[in-house]
Formats: structure tokens, C-alpha cells, sequence
């Protein structure tokens, strides 16, 4: 239950998350958003190096954390700028897909097993996001594809996470990789600087705040919960994103956005189950 809780805590800040940047990149650029979205996130981590002072950020693998970095600056660039100029119950859907590149990626570079059942999980995905896109019907605009190309991102910043996790804590990767992102955002908003107000501020800080404390809330879910159980609370986050841009954006999203989005989703949930089940036959060392 604890699991569960987690997660919904997780949903819900980054539905939050993505509707404060929608409403803010009316005033500002998104990759202005981003660089203070990092510049926050390093803030609320400041009373743990108060605390605890440099022992969090002990490492013998620095590149690694750079290197993960990188992705993770260019998921959070291209979903901004996504989330921007997209419904938010489409971006939200359509960010799902981080998992199945990252399914693909770990059979690529970590050798993991790749089944029937894996393969027909990624190909359902596959159908979700067409589902979702329709190619071919109507026009693929720049939001969608920047956020299948964040979700591409992301998926290789998680694959270099689970590399991390063997030695380094979530405090300690989470740490860097806010520390790597703000000087990267910051030069490449400067091209796009806007001067903000004391109102726009307040919403950096919250966007920078909800996305803390979102991604402590998901580390937490998955060390209390199994991933089978509190995965599929996950997919509250379209219906928190559905009811926000109803509310402030007046968006209504179509079914192709519902349906798409649970085919998705479901592809992700069964990769996990057969993860977990491959988990759980390994024999027990000796």
C-alpha cells in the first residue's frame, strides 16, 4: 500500500508539473523553463548537503553520471518544448513509451533476454503510439515528435540508471543529475532568455519542487512495492493531466488519445511482469 501511495504521489506531481509548464511557457521559453526547472530541483536538495554535507556526492563514477545527464537534459528540453505546443493528455500518453525504448535498449547493450512475449509487448506499444499519432491522417506536428524523441531520451537515461543503481544511491544520481543540468540549460536557454517576474518565479520553484519530489516519490514506489503492483498506478497520470488541461486549457482529448495510451501503457505493464517473473526464476546464489 505504501507502494501504491508512492506512486499516485508520483502521477500526480508530474501531471502537475506538465500543466504548470504549459501555463508558464505562455510567458517564457520552455528551455528557459527547463534550466530553472533544474536550478529548483538543486535548491530542495540543498538541506540534504547541509545535513549530510558532501557524502552524497562521493562517486568513483563521474562520467557515467554525465553521460546520463545528457540524456536526461535533452528528455526534459524536448518535453517542455513538447508539452508546450501539445494537448497534455497526448504528451502524457505519448511519454509512456520511455520504458519501450528503454526495453529495447537494455537488449542492446545490457544482453537482456528479449522474448515472444517482450517482442509483442513492444509491437503493441508500436500500435499504441500510432494509435495515438495517426500518420498519414492528419499531420505529426513538432510536439508530438519531440516528445516520442524525450521519451527515446529518457528510456536511455534510465538504461544508465540501472548501470548506477549496482553502486550509487537515488540520492546521489538524482543529485548529479541536477548538478549536470543546470549549466547545460542555462547555456542553451540564454538564446532564449526572458527576463522572469516574481509571478513566474513562484511557478519555476513549484515546477522545480513538484519534479523533486515526483521522482523521490517514484524511487520510493518501486523499493516499496513490486513494480507489478504499483506500475499500473502510473496511468492516473493521463487522468490527472485529462482533467488539468480540461480545467485550465479547455482541452478535450480524443479517444484515439485514450485508447493509444492504454495500449501503451499496458505494453509497459506486461514488460515489467516478465521482468519480474525472470527475476524471480533466477536460482538463489549459494
Amino acid at each position: 500500500m505504501r507502494g501504491i501511495a508512492y506512486m499516485s504521489v508520483f502521477a500526480f506531481c508530474m501531471a502537475s508539473m506538465i500543466t504548470a509548464v504549459r501555463y508558464i511557457s505562455q510567458d517564457l521559453h520552455p528551455f528557459e523553463i527547463a534550466f530553472f526547472r533544474a536550478f529548483f530541483g538543486f535548491v530542495f536538495f540543498l538541506p540534504i548537503l547541509v545535513r549530510y554535507g558532501i557524502d552524497p556526492l562521493r562517486t568513483s563514477r563521474l562520467p557515467l553520471h554525465f553521460l546520463r545527464s545528457l540524456f536526461h537534459v535533452t528528455s526534459v528540453l524536448l518535453f517542455f518544448f513538447g508539452v508546450s505546443v501539445t494537448p497534455l493528455a497526448k504528451a502524457m500518453s505519448i511519454s509512456f513509451s520511455a520504458p519501450l525504448f528503454a526495453s529495447i535498449l537494455a537488449f542492446v547493450f545490457l544482453s537482456e533476454r528479449l522474448n515472444i512475449a517482450r517482442i509483442a509487448s513492444l509491437l503493441s506499444g508500436l500500435i499504441g503510439m500510432l494509435v495515438i499519432l495517426r500518420p498519414g491522417l492528419i499531420e505529426v506536428n513538432m510536439g508530438s515528435l519531440a516528445i516520442i524523441v524525450a521519451a527515446a531520451s529518457w528510456g536511455t537515461a534510465m538504461i544508465i540508471v540501472k548501470i548506477l543503481s549496482t553502486t550509487e544511491s537515488t540520492v546521489t544520481t538524482t543529485m548529479y543529475s541536477t548538478i549536470f543540468m543546470m549549466p547545460v540549460t542555462l547555456i542553451i536557454a540564454l538564446g532564449f532568455w526572458t527576463l522572469p517576474s516574481v509571478e513566474h518565479l513562484a511557478w519555476l520553484a513549484l515546477i522545480g519542487a513538484l519534479a523533486s519530489v515526483g521522482h523521490i516519490a517514484l524511487a520510493r514506489a518501486m523499493r516499496e512495492g513490486d513494480v507489478t503492483v504499483v506500475l499500473p498506478v502510473d496511468f492516473t497520470k493521463i487522468i490527472w493531466a485529462s482533467m488539468f488541461g480540461y480545467i485550465f486549457f479547455a482541452e478535450i482529448p480524443d479517444w484515439e488519445t485514450w485508447v493509444g495510451g492504454a495500449i501503451i501503457f499496458t505494453a509497459v505493464a506486461l514488460i515489467a511482469y516478465q521482468e519480474r517473473n525472470d527475476k524471480t526464476r533466477l536460482p538463489l546464489s549459494s
